[in-house]
């Protein structure tokens, strides 16, 4: 840490909170530069907080990716919003995102009266702008500026960068004065072995149907440098059902041999090595309640 003792200047925490698949996690990879929190069409894929650095300037401005916060029916879904709002209440500033497209549901309803509940300021987002039009959109910013007021009202797409750097200015200027907190090379908190593993887990969120990535847990057993500066990543794919492993395995294997070779571009794209993947499909009941695997996350078992 001895490297970061003389780095003055601004550094603070955001929490990007809203609602499942509004876009939160697109908006951190952006700013960070590259991916460090997995993306799906799918709702609630972040399971946990995730922490993404930047620096503009003399600003280090660590993004806290939240999951999104719903009405949560088991303990996976109260850990992860209780995750989510911890997020916010730890943060020095906080902006809600918004799609634009979904316009304001119930899930964003009751982020705001929570808001509103706990006195806790924050900015608004629109994201997705280019998928509506200016009518809807000032439709929709009277409606949420009807039930609260928010600091700053910003309109974007993360996905095409649009209205970014005006957002990212705005952070800035309101983030407090101090030493930086990580070393500048450092762009997450999250262990290369949890990001390996999440990123698998993103590949089976596209590969398989809608309900299935749910119930299951990708957890990377072996890392191991060779000799020759590649790496053995051993991983583990965990569901709750015998029956969902033909699934996953696909006819002939086919299935997780395609999951297993685009994690595998990612991960050596994100590495700068060469990797060799080996994945296992293994049955483990009710592994939702292993308290073990909520420490792993990071997560409250007993939110």
């Amino acid at each position: 840490m001895s490297e970061l003792e003389n780095k003055q200047g601004k550094c603070g925490f955001v929490a990007i909170i809203g609602a499942p698949n509004a876009g939160k996690s697109t908006l951190v990879n952006h700013y960070v530069g590259t991916k460090v929190s997995i993306v799906s069409p799918k709702v609630q894929t972040t399971r946990t907080q995730v922490k993404g650095i930047t620096i503009k300037d003399d600003a280090q401005i660590v993004f806290i990716d939240t999951p999104g916060i719903f009405k949560p029916k088991r303990r996976l879904d109260r850990a992860m919003v209780s995750s989510a709002w911890g997020g916010s209440e730890d943060a020095d500033l906080v902006y809600m995102l918004i799609d634009a497209k979904r316009g304001l549901d119930d899930e964003s309803r009751d982020i705001i009266e929570n808001l509103q509940k706990t006195g806790r300021k924050a900015s608004l987002v629109f994201n997705k702008i280019d998928l509506v039009s200016k009518e809807a959109l000032l439709e929709l910013t009277h409606k949420v500026s009807e039930l609260m007021e928010f600091d700053d009202i910003f309109m974007v797409s993360a996905q095409k960068a649009d209205g970014m750097d005006e957002l990212l200015d705005n952070i800035i200027s309101k983030l407090p004065e101090g030493i930086w907190l990580y070393p500048e090379d450092q762009i997450s908190d999250m262990p290369l072995r949890l990001l390996a593993a999440e990123i698998t887990r993103e590949k089976l969120f596209y590969e398989l149907h809608q309900e299935l990535p749910y119930s299951l847990t990708v957890e990377t057993e072996l890392w191991e440098g060779r000799e020759d500066g590649s790496v053995r990543l051993e991983q583990t794919i965990y569901t709750a059902k015998e029956g969902h492993k033909s699934m996953i395995l696909g006819k002939g294997g086919q299935k997780i041999k395609k999951i297993g070779s685009s994690a595998r571009r990612e991960l050596e794209e994100l590495t700068g090595l060469r990797v060799h993947l080996f994945l296992f499909v293994k049955v483990r009941d009710n592994w939702e309640n292993s308290p073990e695997r909520y420490r792993e996350w990071g997560l409250d078992f007993n939110a």
